[in-house]
Protein backbone atom coordinates (compact mmCIF):
# COMPACT_ATOMS: atom_id res chain seq x y z
CA UNK A 1 0.00 0.00 0.00
CA UNK A 2 1.24 3.15 -0.89
CA UNK A 3 1.88 5.79 1.70
CA UNK A 4 -0.47 8.94 2.19
CA UNK A 5 1.73 11.38 0.61
CA UNK A 6 2.58 8.88 -2.55
CA UNK A 7 -1.63 8.96 -3.10
CA UNK A 8 -1.30 12.59 -2.89
CA UNK A 9 1.66 12.82 -5.62
CA UNK A 10 -0.08 9.89 -7.96
CA UNK A 11 -3.38 11.91 -8.04
CA UNK A 12 -1.56 14.98 -9.40
CA UNK A 13 0.28 12.19 -11.84
CA UNK A 14 -0.53 12.47 -15.90
CA UNK A 15 -3.53 9.79 -16.60
CA UNK A 16 -3.43 7.31 -19.59
CA UNK A 17 -5.29 9.28 -21.93
CA UNK A 18 -5.30 6.44 -24.28
CA UNK A 19 -7.00 4.09 -21.92
CA UNK A 20 -9.77 6.00 -20.16
CA UNK A 21 -10.81 2.93 -18.34
CA UNK A 22 -7.52 2.31 -16.83
CA UNK A 23 -7.48 5.70 -15.74
CA UNK A 24 -10.93 5.25 -13.70
CA UNK A 25 -10.02 2.16 -12.07
CA UNK A 26 -6.37 4.00 -10.74
CA UNK A 27 -8.33 6.72 -9.30
CA UNK A 28 -11.21 4.26 -8.05
CA UNK A 29 -7.96 1.98 -6.48
CA UNK A 30 -6.49 5.45 -5.02
CA UNK A 31 -10.06 6.15 -3.30
CA UNK A 32 -9.59 2.99 -1.61
CA UNK A 33 -6.22 3.21 -0.38
CA UNK A 34 -6.86 6.31 1.43
CA UNK A 35 -9.69 4.53 3.20
CA UNK A 36 -7.70 1.82 3.77
CA UNK A 37 -5.64 4.50 5.50
CA UNK A 38 -8.56 5.70 7.19
CA UNK A 39 -8.54 2.05 8.63
CA UNK A 40 -5.11 1.42 9.89
CA UNK A 41 -4.87 4.59 11.61
CA UNK A 42 -7.90 3.05 13.42
CA UNK A 43 -6.65 -0.33 13.99
CA UNK A 44 -8.99 -2.01 11.92
CA UNK A 45 -8.94 -4.50 8.84
CA UNK A 46 -9.89 -3.24 5.77
CA UNK A 47 -12.48 -5.33 4.70
CA UNK A 48 -12.70 -6.99 0.76
CA UNK A 49 -16.16 -7.00 1.05
CA UNK A 50 -18.69 -5.11 -1.58
CA UNK A 51 -21.56 -2.45 -1.19
CA UNK A 52 -23.65 -2.06 -3.69
CA UNK A 53 -20.85 -3.58 -6.36
CA UNK A 54 -18.09 -1.59 -5.11
CA UNK A 55 -15.15 -2.13 -2.07
CA UNK A 56 -14.72 1.53 -2.00
CA UNK A 57 -18.31 1.97 -0.71
CA UNK A 58 -17.53 -0.77 2.08
CA UNK A 59 -14.75 0.83 3.17
CA UNK A 60 -16.53 3.75 3.65
CA UNK A 61 -19.50 2.36 5.91
CA UNK A 62 -16.35 0.59 7.77
CA UNK A 63 -14.82 3.69 8.36
CA UNK A 64 -17.77 5.84 9.80
CA UNK A 65 -18.54 2.69 12.28
CA UNK A 66 -18.24 5.31 15.83
CA UNK A 67 -17.42 8.13 14.13
CA UNK A 68 -20.36 9.89 12.59
CA UNK A 69 -18.45 13.20 11.04
CA UNK A 70 -16.87 10.55 9.05
CA UNK A 71 -19.86 10.29 7.19
CA UNK A 72 -19.22 13.40 5.60
CA UNK A 73 -17.09 11.80 2.91
CA UNK A 74 -20.15 9.41 2.29
CA UNK A 75 -21.44 11.27 -1.27
CA UNK A 76 -17.27 11.79 -2.38
CA UNK A 77 -17.39 8.12 -2.15
CA UNK A 78 -20.43 7.87 -3.80
CA UNK A 79 -19.25 10.14 -6.99
CA UNK A 80 -16.62 8.61 -7.86
CA UNK A 81 -18.44 5.56 -8.02
CA UNK A 82 -20.87 7.23 -10.07
CA UNK A 83 -17.60 8.51 -12.49
CA UNK A 84 -16.02 5.65 -12.50
CA UNK A 85 -19.41 4.20 -14.20
CA UNK A 86 -19.45 7.00 -16.65
CA UNK A 87 -16.48 6.16 -17.85
CA UNK A 88 -16.11 2.08 -18.04
CA UNK A 89 -19.65 2.30 -19.52
CA UNK A 90 -19.01 4.77 -22.21
CA UNK A 91 -14.79 5.20 -22.85
CA UNK A 92 -15.55 6.61 -25.81
CA UNK A 93 -17.97 9.67 -25.38
CA UNK A 94 -16.61 12.80 -26.35
CA UNK A 95 -16.48 13.99 -22.76
CA UNK A 96 -14.41 11.63 -21.62
CA UNK A 97 -11.56 13.93 -20.96
CA UNK A 98 -13.83 15.95 -18.65
CA UNK A 99 -15.49 12.95 -17.17
CA UNK A 100 -11.80 11.58 -15.82
CA UNK A 101 -10.73 15.17 -14.79
CA UNK A 102 -13.95 15.35 -12.45
CA UNK A 103 -13.13 11.79 -11.66
CA UNK A 104 -9.38 13.13 -10.74
CA UNK A 105 -11.13 15.82 -8.82
CA UNK A 106 -13.49 13.65 -6.69
CA UNK A 107 -10.48 11.30 -5.95
CA UNK A 108 -8.68 14.41 -4.26
CA UNK A 109 -11.27 15.59 -2.75
CA UNK A 110 -11.21 12.30 -1.02
CA UNK A 111 -7.74 12.37 -0.29
CA UNK A 112 -8.09 15.71 1.22
CA UNK A 113 -10.67 14.41 3.10
CA UNK A 114 -9.02 11.74 4.55
CA UNK A 115 -5.91 13.00 5.32
CA UNK A 116 -6.81 15.97 6.66
CA UNK A 117 -9.22 13.95 9.07
CA UNK A 118 -5.95 12.20 9.87
CA UNK A 119 -3.99 14.85 10.37
CA UNK A 120 -6.58 16.92 12.67
CA UNK A 121 -8.85 15.05 14.96
CA UNK A 122 -12.73 16.06 14.90
CA UNK A 123 -12.29 17.04 11.45
CA UNK A 124 -15.39 16.52 9.63
CA UNK A 125 -17.81 18.89 9.56
CA UNK A 126 -16.34 21.52 7.65
CA UNK A 127 -14.86 19.25 5.23
CA UNK A 128 -11.07 20.03 3.43
CA UNK A 129 -11.90 23.52 3.60
CA UNK A 130 -11.54 22.96 7.37
CA UNK A 131 -9.66 26.41 9.12
CA UNK A 132 -6.97 23.94 10.41
CA UNK A 133 -5.59 22.74 7.16
CA UNK A 134 -6.08 25.90 5.39
CA UNK A 135 -3.73 27.57 8.35
CA UNK A 136 -1.31 24.26 7.75
CA UNK A 137 -0.95 24.94 4.05
CA UNK A 138 0.03 28.68 4.10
Amino acid sequence: MRSVADLGKALDAPLPESDPAAAATFLLHTGEEILEHWLHAHDRAPTDEQKEGFRILALHRQGAKGDPSFNACRETARELVYHYNLVTLDPEHEEMPQRLAMMRLVANHLYLFVSGKMEVAGLGEFCCASKPIRLNSL
